[in-house]
């Protein structure tokens, strides 16, 4: 088979990928009033320089993620930039196919193509979605800052919301999510500090003991090898920017993609931006009845809620940010997974592996 023919039969693959993916959404969208063909006036006058940008960054994010795993690993052992962003896109390639089953994928593949522990990599994957837990806490939390005066500014425009009635919810539920974020954090400190404190010495015992504590006597000392990534104060600094970065440049995306759209989309902001990544991270949790789950709801919903987008320009972009946030990966993903002879099929098997064995070890 020639490269041309190769490269062609490729696109066609991530094309048909993509074009499943905004199949399964038809259907899913019951709001009243929705017009199609205002939706295709949107997508129509789209401008494609932003969108284009916003694509390129999502990858510039994915490559900050590589750089950030591999910082968490150089105590684990040393291993290459590029085979970790490659490992990354196909992980989150697995993620798109197969949801949260998906997720094991990375730090398995990561944990196979450098030869190092298993269980020293899924405690690196616990250890990044800490940070990244905290970093969304902090943007709901921003959000709920934010959030009282969008109600008002919506009262005031259509009447139809209660802001009154909302305001002491949200100001204990901001309350809630910085002290549950202040209190894990220090959890975390004593945890490395101590090497898994009274904790530790519990999980000693079950490391012989049968059935679920076994098992978990192995994730938790995955996760103690996985915090000790951070021994310095120089490693909590990079590992901080790292993903301070990584997320300034989402929010950029969040920010270009609507903006991309024009109208009242075209005004798009940094609290517009903030606002509806929250709920994009809420809605990619969340399954929601009569509408349908995913963070593209999440999206939508922030947009016409309450920064007061119509519904056709507020679903064009809300499918866009998905398409290129989300599903983005799958156009060198694809790609990438050929090229190392592993299937669709291959991917499926390591993503419900339970007990995988660990290459670093003697078989």
């Amino acid at each position: 088979m020639s490269r041309s023919l190769r490269k062609t039969l490729l696109l066609i693959l991530a094309l048909m990928v993509i074009a499943a993916l905004l199949y399964g959404l038809r259907g899913s969208i019951h709001y009243r009033g929705f017009s199609w063909s205002k939706l295709g006036d949107a997508i129509r006058g789209a401008r494609l320089d932003l969108l284009i940008l916003s694509l390129v960054a999502i990858y510039v994010c994915y490559w900050l993620r590589g750089v950030r795993w591999k910082q968490l690993s150089r105590h684990v052992g040393p291993m290459g930039l590029w085979s970790v962003y490659a490992a990354t896109l196909m992980g989150f390639l697995a993620i798109v196919l197969f949801g949260r089953a998906g997720e094991p994928v990375r730090p398995l593949l990561i944990a196979r193509r450098e030869q190092l522990s298993v269980s020293a990599m899924f405690g690196i994957y616990v250890v990044e979605r800490v940070f990244d837990i905290a970093i969304t806490i902090l943007m709901t939390g921003w959000t709920l800052v934010y959030l009282p005066d969008l109600l008002r500014e919506r009262e005031s425009t259509d009447g139809t919301l209660n802001s009154a009635s909302m305001l002491p919810l949200l100001q204990k539920a901001g309350f809630v999510l910085f002290a549950g974020l202040a209190v894990a954090t220090i959890f975390l400190v004593y945890l490395s500090v101590t090497r898994g404190g009274v904790l530790g010495k519990a999980m000693v015992r079950w490391h012989h003991a049968p059935g679920w504590r076994k098992t978990a006597a192995k994730i938790f000392a995955g996760f103690l090898e996985g915090l000790q990534a951070l021994r310095t104060w120089s490693d909590l600094a990079t590992a901080t920017a790292l993903t301070a970065a990584h997320w300034a440049l989402v929010l950029a995306i969040y920010i270009w993609v609507p903006q991309s759209f024009g109208g009242r989309l075209g005004t798009f902001n940094l609290r517009d931006a903030v606002v509806t990544l929250s709920c994009t991270m809420l809605g990619s949790t969340l399954q929601l009845p009569g509408i349908g789950g995913g963070s593209w709801v999440g999206s939508f919903l922030a947009m016409t809620l309450f920064l007061g987008v119509a519904s056709e320009p507020a679903m064009a972009a809300a499918v866009t940010l998905w398409l290129i946030t989300f599903t983005g990966c799958s156009i060198v993903g694809i790609p990438l997974l050929l090229r190392e002879g592993m299937s669709f099929g291959e991917l499926r098997r390591i993503a419900k592996e339970k007990d995988a064995a660990d290459p670093a070890q003697p078989q």
